[in-house]
């Protein structure tokens, strides 16, 4: 499988990195992180060149949002899985989100097995609880 990461910060891109590969270890299965961006331009500019199956993407970022280079990369390359990664949990981001086109919605924070099984299980868009909405 391979994954870009989309984070405007350097310290998540590298936290998903390592949580990623020892998920995968554990899981034995094989990864590789072919590529990050720190904003949607770039995320565009990646998807195109390194081809992958999964974008983890954040959603407020500099130059270009989430959700626009969702939009602008689902249309180009449909077979690309894009799974939101935002702490903005509320039915109406996860619902701007989906009109984008975004493949799943998983909250920052959440235990790497639920991050390892949106990637791997095509995890829909989870249903708004109490435990996963924030006010």
């Amino acid at each position: 499988m391979r994954i870009l990461i989309v984070d405007d910060q350097p310290q998540v891109r590298q936290g998903l990195m390592t949580v990623l590969r020892l998920a995968y270890k554990k899981a034995g299965l094989t990864l590789e992180v072919v590529g990050e961006a720190q904003n949607g331009a770039e995320a565009i500019q990646q998807a195109r060149l390194l081809a992958p199956d999964v974008i983890l993407m954040d959603l407020a970022m500099p130059i270009l949002d989430g959700y626009e280079a969702t939009r602008l990369i689902k249309a180009e390359r449909p077979a690309s899985r894009v799974i939101i990664l935002s702490i903005h949990t509320d039915p109406q981001t996860q619902e701007r989100a989906r009109a984008a086109g975004a493949d799943g919605f998983i909250t920052k924070g959440s235990s790497y097995e639920a991050l390892l099984e949106a990637i791997l299980a095509n995890q829909p868009f989870p249903p708004a609880t109490e435990e996963n909405v924030r006010t």
